[in-house]
């Protein structure tokens, strides 16, 4: 289970780099035609816009199931090893606790977002796509710390890990 999902957050991780791809195609796309024809590509900065709210929140995943994301570990690397493990549980389960509260609200959100047909101003795109984002990302970096608990992956704090 533990390669099946390293898999998928490295699939992730290419889609993410897709992304950043097109977005840096479409900007140039944008450059071009605005300034070499005259004629810049209506609603791109806001397509762009969109695409780096996506890239955030889903390499936000990624960082978390890695456990990539800065921290201060100074005063945790002097700890007990016992400590450390608690300390780890704690913080997992607060962000578990936390990231659902926010996914729940988000998913409200996207759902009234949804229901208003709400679109954007210069590409029309529905405002549920942009916003769908934040409620995924924190939905799945709520299942990965859930995850990280269940599958006691605690016994490992990042702070541990070689960084390189």
């Amino acid at each position: 289970m533990e390669r099946a999902l390293e898999r998928l957050a490295d699939a992730l991780l290419t889609g993410l780099g897709l992304l950043v791809i097109a977005a840096v195609c479409l900007n140039f796309a944008n450059v071009m035609g605005r300034y070499v024809f005259g004629q810049a590509i209506f609603g791109a900065d806001e397509i762009q816009t969109y695409m780096m709210v996506w890239m955030a929140f889903l390499g936000a995943v990624i960082v978390g199931w890695r456990n990539a994301h800065l921290r201060m570990d100074v005063l945790v690397r002097a700890l007990p090893p016992w400590l450390k493990v608690a300390l780890r549980i704690l913080e997992l389960t607060l962000l578990a606790a936390t990231t659902v509260l926010v996914a729940i609200q988000s998913w409200k959100f996207v759902i009234t977002m949804a229901e208003l047909d709400r679109r954007s101003d210069a590409a029309d795109i529905p405002m549920a796509i942009p916003h769908a984002a934040v409620a995924i990302g924190f939905t799945l970096i709520a299942a990965g710390a859930l995850w990280h608990l269940v599958a006691r992956r605690w016994n490992t704090p990042a702070s541990d890990q070689d960084p390189t």
